[in-house]
């Protein structure tokens, strides 16, 4: 076995993947595997070291560093038919095979599904698209902000009447990442059944429509298209943001039980009797006027002495913290999600950790991105490739 893999462990250390992808829906995918110790294998292809890929950024950025950590890195030229062969002999014994291209470049390049399934059943084909692999859109280039758009994110986004406005993160790239990388483990687990691999697909659109949940079925079950909500919540009153003497903060008083206690804290027991504001409908259609109410009294006071009285009530609420507060945030410490890795050139850096946690199976950021290539040999070699057949691939533009 060669080294890099007898150093790994983790629930996944078992498995192979041959990375292809680029951007960020198809490395979100990705690092969902290499976190938990998955053998992966970054492929790229050869350029000279000193070019940038627009497609990716700088390779030392932070972005390119988070999202591209706990790998081995090999280049290989897909356009060059050697490349492709070696692809295939490569995907032999792959368990999973991740990729983001534009659907009909994989044709193009004889890389497809088929192609591969035909060498290797037990394969795990992953694909991420803009709209789909086939259908009105298929071929159609994919870009985070558009399927924003396009799957309704941004129409229920922002200040009523203010316009569409996209959310602050790539909302569609990263959760066509996530539902792909969820794919990619329930085929696995297929596979301890059938024996065969499957074709697991996601795209931005279907990922976006995916998470609109309650939205979604606001329109499906009730007929109603749901607008620009704000700061509040679309449903839950009164939830929002408020103004306080020296800041903002968040508060959720939504359900009986908490707007009780909620009227509480703020000493207006008025409002739980008012048929204004009595019953959630009420409150509801009145909810420009009740915030105004909160908003008079939140004011004169600080977030923290909010936050203090409001949780030791039981009333869900929280400062709102720019993103260097966030890793300031005691719990945010707790919870670990700057994780410390060595790089051999910037030292320790901090990376983002993973939005969940095993009891008895941690993830693990062993590694920051390797140089490009900087394994081509060794993988090539432990392939069964000899010293003379990988100098005559570099010298051919194959690595």
């Amino acid at each position: 076995m060669p080294q890099e893999q007898m150093k790994r462990s983790g629930p996944l250390a078992r498995f192979k993947v041959l990375d292809l992808t680029r951007v960020r829906a198809g490395p979100t995918a990705v690092r969902q595997l290499a976190d938990w110790g998955a053998d992966v294998i970054k492929i790229e292809a050869p350029r000279t070291a000193h070019v940038d890929d627009g497609l990716g950024g700088s390779r030392e950025s932070s972005d390119f560093q988070n999202l591209h950590r706990n790998k081995r890195a090999m280049t290989l030229n897909l356009k060059h038919p050697k490349g492709v062969e070696i692809l295939k002999h490569m995907a032999n014994d792959a368990d999973v095979l991740v990729e983001n291209y534009r659907p009909d470049v994989k044709h193009r390049l004889g890389i497809s599904y088929e192609t591969l399934q035909g060498v290797n059943p037990r394969l795990v084909y992953a694909s991420i698209s803009g709209f789909g692999q086939d259908g009105p859109y298929g071929n159609l280039a994919g870009f985070d902000q558009v399927a924003q758009g396009m799957g309704g994110l941004m129409s229920i986004t922002g200040l009523p009447g203010q316009g569409p406005v996209r959310a602050g993160i790539p909302v569609a790239d990263l959760t066509a990442g996530l539902y792909c990388a969820q794919g990619i483990l329930i085929a696995l687990l297929e596979r301890e059944q059938s024996g065969q691999g499957q074709w697991v697909q996601s795209s931005l659109l279907q990922a976006q429509v995916a998470m609109l949940d309650f939205q979604a079925t606001r329109w499906l079950m009730d007929g109603v298209v749901p607008p620009q909500a704000g700061n509040n919540h679309p449903v839950g009153i009164p939830t929002g943001v408020f103004a306080t003497r020296d800041g903002h903060m968040n508060i959720a008083a939504t359900g009986d039980a908490i707007y009780r206690r909620f009227c509480e804290v703020i000493q207006r027991p008025d409002l739980l009797t008012d048929p204004d504001y009595a019953t959630p409908r009420a409150r509801s259609k009145n909810r420009d006027a009740i915030n105004a109410i909160i908003q008079e009294i939140v004011i004169n006071r600080t977030t923290q002495e909010w936050v203090e009285a409001f949780n030791a009530a039981g009333v869900p609420s929280g400062p709102i913290n720019d993103i260097k507060q966030v890793f300031e945030d005691p719990q945010v410490k707790h919870l670990k999600m700057a994780v410390p890795v060595a790089h051999p050139e910037r030292g320790e850096i901090r990376l983002v950790g993973q939005g969940v946690s095993l009891s008895r199976t941690p993830f693990h950021i062993t590694s920051p991105v390797p140089p490009q290539g900087e394994h081509t040999d060794s993988i090539l070699s432990d392939y069964g490739y000899d010293t003379a057949s990988i100098a005559a691939f570099r010298d051919q533009g194959v690595i």
